[in-house]
């Protein structure tokens, strides 16, 4: 589990794909201390939790490698990542630490695309469009996963909803990027799912 609240940015150094591309091997460097990352340790990457294959150091840089299967590969970004692409990290949540966000699973329900993006004064405005199986999950003032960042939702129009990004998630993690017309991890929040299977079972 985790809770949103990115900890540091990484950047893809190798890519392996196998000839019929469903399997991704992807070494990432990160600022994580080396000693506490252990084989078969969970890392959510841009909002997908992935599993540690192995680690190391190399040019005084932290490195850990993780396999992208062909269900990630369809259901996610990954496809589209390459050498030198930089992710939203975030460790997996331990007993007692902070809930700063809120329960994150890891799992990508779907991708949403980004319709706009409004820059103002030391933060930005940002609309999605995702499918209506999606949006249904998306509430005003509920909470979103995008890319691994927990975030608050402004406005909800049919399936496009808005979020205000505040200047320090600008700066502490890939958002600052994000463009119109790019696409992000999607993951709903866990009770309104459950909140709506409930609701389908009476």
């Amino acid at each position: 589990m985790f809770t949103g609240i990115v900890t540091d940015i990484g950047e893809i150094v190798s890519l392996t794909a196998t000839a019929l591309g469903q399997l991704h091997r992807l070494r990432i460097a990160c600022r994580y201390d080396r000693a506490g990352i252990a084989d078969g340790a969970s890392i959510a990457c841009n909002g997908v939790c992935l599993t540690v294959v192995a680690a190391g150091i190399a040019d005084d840089r932290t490195w850990f490698e993780v396999d992208a299967a062909a269900e990630t590969l369809a259901m996610t970004t990954a496809k589209h990542w390459t050498i030198g692409t930089k992710l939203n990290l975030e460790r997996a949540l331990r007993i007692g630490d902070e809930l700063g966000g809120h329960i994150v699973a890891g799992h990508a329900d779907g991708i949403a695309a980004i319709v706009s993006r409004a820059d103002l004064k030391d933060m930005a405005r940002f609309e999605f469009a995702t499918t209506r199986e999606l949006a249904r999950f998306i509430a005003s003032k509920g909470s979103v996963t995008l890319d691994g960042v927990s975030l608050t939702v402004n406005t909800v129009q049919d399936v496009q909803f808005s979020v205000l990004i505040i200047p320090h998630t600008l700066h502490v993690t890939t958002l600052s990027g994000w463009r119109a017309g790019a696409e992000v991890n999607l993951e709903v929040d866990l009770m309104a799912r459950y909140a709506a299977r409930l609701s389908e079972m009476k």
